[in-house]
């Protein structure tokens, strides 16, 4: 072989017993990094969200140097299928505004909440699921399922997230203009509960960007990839989801912020 490429044998067997450079070696102790997250997300993690998290994990390797490594492993996410629907919307009662205005930054839980309802395939039927995302760490702090889309559903979604919520201070929670929000029952359920209705303009769906991206990755991530046989073992799956894995992934993402600026504030109280 050295002969035919015209290359010593002593030349070859040097690179041959060659130790790995210091970048291979650090190439192949972030692709074990990388195999598990991707492993641990059971195969749905793409570039961006893997280059996210291995930046909240403390590694500083770039987006191009995440991708390359995935590809040559054979590693790769679940694209997002683009489709567009027409619903039904109701009337949005005069006291109700857009209070968002797309602003999705809040600095404090429990003070921007957003609800929405997505529906799920299954072999008995369509399963409703209606979330409620806190816009401080994008937990869903409220969700509620059934087979019947209406507003009773939403407002155990709400309920169940104002179970969750330590004090009764003013919040807003947006939404769509969907006929479960804009029911009086619904309008009078938040007004009990001192929180602020916000929705969305007619046919602007980007007004609630926050949800629909939710639902686009648990779609992509985990139903699209399953076939459900009963509306039983859909929220299952579903519950699975929420619980097990985004809440959990969304608390380590809070907590390694946290520790960051307490690291930051006192590094600046040592040198100010």
């Amino acid at each position: 072989m050295c002969r035919c490429l015209k290359v010593s044998t002593s030349g070859f067997h040097a690179w041959n017993k060659r130790p790995l450079s210091a970048r291979a070696t650090d190439n192949q102790r972030l692709l074990t990094r990388i195999r598990e997250l991707h492993a641990a997300s059971d195969g749905v993690m793409g570039m961006p969200r893997m280059h996210e998290d291995l930046s909240y994990a403390g590694e500083t390797a770039s987006r191009n140097r995440v991708a390359r490594l995935m590809a040559r492993d054979g590693l790769f996410g679940v694209p997002q299928k683009r489709s567009w629907q027409r619903k039904r919307t109701g009337v949005r009662p005069d006291h109700v505004q857009n209070h968002l205005e797309r602003d999705f930054s809040a600095l404090e839980p429990n003070t921007k909440w957003v609800t929405d309802i997505t529906y799920i395939h299954t072999a008995e039927g369509w399963l409703y699921l209606c979330t409620v995302l806190d816009l401080f760490n994008h937990q869903i702090v409220g969700w509620s399922m059934s087979d019947i889309q209406d507003r009773h559903m939403v407002i155990k979604a709400v309920l169940m997230a104002c179970w969750q919520r330590p004090d009764r201070e003013p919040l807003v929670l947006h939404s769509d203009r969907g006929t479960q929000f804009t029911s009086g029952e619904y309008q009078r359920f938040l007004t009990d509960h001192n929180i602020q209705s916000s929705m969305s303009a007619v046919g602007h769906c980007a007004d609630n960007a926050a949800a629909e991206g939710f639902f686009g990755m648990i779609k992509r991530e985990r139903v699209h990839r399953r076939r459900y046989l009963t509306l039983a073992e859909a929220r299952s799956d579903v519950f699975d989801y929420i619980e097990r894995f985004h809440n959990p992934r969304m608390q380590r993402r809070i907590e390694v912020r946290d520790r960051a600026f307490t690291a930051l504030t006192q590094l600046s109280a040592k040198t100010g």
